[in-house]
């Protein structure tokens, strides 16, 4: 995990920084970071739905006038893939209505804005890892609704930056490492798609990156919106993942590989989404961790935790 140096070079002070989403996988890894005493340049407002509701206009709009907030890190978000497919309202409504409002008050308030969206902005079909200036091509509601997040950020006129991660896990919450974790203890045997490529993305390290970059950037000046790449390094299957898993948690479960036409979903889910980090690496110095490190160090934790409940 990147390590968060003191530098207020180019800052006024400290820094307001409001973070959405603040119980999600991603929040609360940033509010780690923010209780470690690595983040001393920044004072944060940590917020999740039943505080502020990023979809209310009027709501929204008081809290910045309040605050007086310079920067918005917004990991809010609508993530329940196939669900999104029976109610794309609710989809629609915090992945992109919500992220509107963020905008505009981004931009009535002169705030930066550092958003996080996915890898399932792309359709999927690719070979090589996607760079940010590939052409965007959703396959279904909740990969759409990020699009229009996005395109309603550029619409509006924000300055900031969008982070596109993907296969986010993390200790907290519910992702596919706990669940692969819970079936292993259960079953004795499961069945995971073998044609889906990505890489798995510890929240923990999502969280430190968007700290680095705003530790880096002068927000007060900065002008534009730019799109960076970030996950773990190296690529695998959900079934290499689920493996891995099984074997560095020391599950006897045994893993079977199979395609993603004999898994049922409503939702058709890329086959390659491998994201190209060249352009965060070149421009923030980032040396990201491989993702099986990662996860190791996930586990531990993980298994720290529990065995202090």
């Amino acid at each position: 995990m990147l390590k968060i140096m003191q530098n207020d070079k180019g800052m006024n002070g400290r820094l307001t920084v409001l973070v959405t989403g603040c119980d999600g996988q991603l929040g609360s890894e940033i509010r780690k970071l923010a209780k470690s005493g690595d983040c001393s340049f920044c004072r944060f407002l940590f917020v999740d739905v039943n505080v502020l509701d990023i979809c209310n206009r009027a709501e929204v709009h008081n809290y910045f006038k309040t605050n007086h907030v310079d920067v918005v890190v917004n990991c809010a978000a609508y993530t329940a893939v196939d669900k999104a497919e029976l109610e794309p309202e609710a989809a629609f409504a915090v992945n992109r209505d919500g992220v509107s409002v963020l905008s505009e008050c981004c931009v009535e308030e002169g705030a930066f804005m550092i958003h996080v969206s996915t890898d399932y902005v792309f359709d999927g079909q690719g070979t090589v890892p996607y760079k940010e200036s590939d052409p965007l091509n959703p396959t279904g509601v909740y990969g759409l609704s990020k699009k229009e997040g996005e395109d309603v950020m550029r619409e509006k006129g924000v300055n900031g930056i969008i982070v596109r991660t993907a296969w986010l896990y993390s200790s907290t919450g519910r992702n596919f490492v706990k669940t692969m974790l819970r079936l292993g203890s259960e079953r004795e045997q499961i069945s995971v798609v073998a044609d889906q490529h990505g890489t798995p993305t510890w929240a923990a390290d999502l969280a430190a990156a968007i700290l680095y970059i705003l530790q880096h950037t002068d927000v007060k000046n900065a002008r534009g919106l730019e799109v960076y790449h970030y996950t773990d390094e190296g690529e695998c299957t959900w079934y290499e993942f689920a493996s891995a898993i099984m074997q560095m948690a020391g599950k006897k479960c045994q893993v079977l590989p199979i395609s993603s036409d004999e898994y049922p979903s409503s939702c058709r889910r890329p086959l390659y989404s491998v994201l190209d980090k060249s352009k965060i690496k070149e421009r923030f110095g980032l040396k990201i961790p491989m993702w099986d490190e990662s996860l190791q160090k996930m586990l531990d934790e993980f298994n720290l935790k529990e065995a202090w409940r």
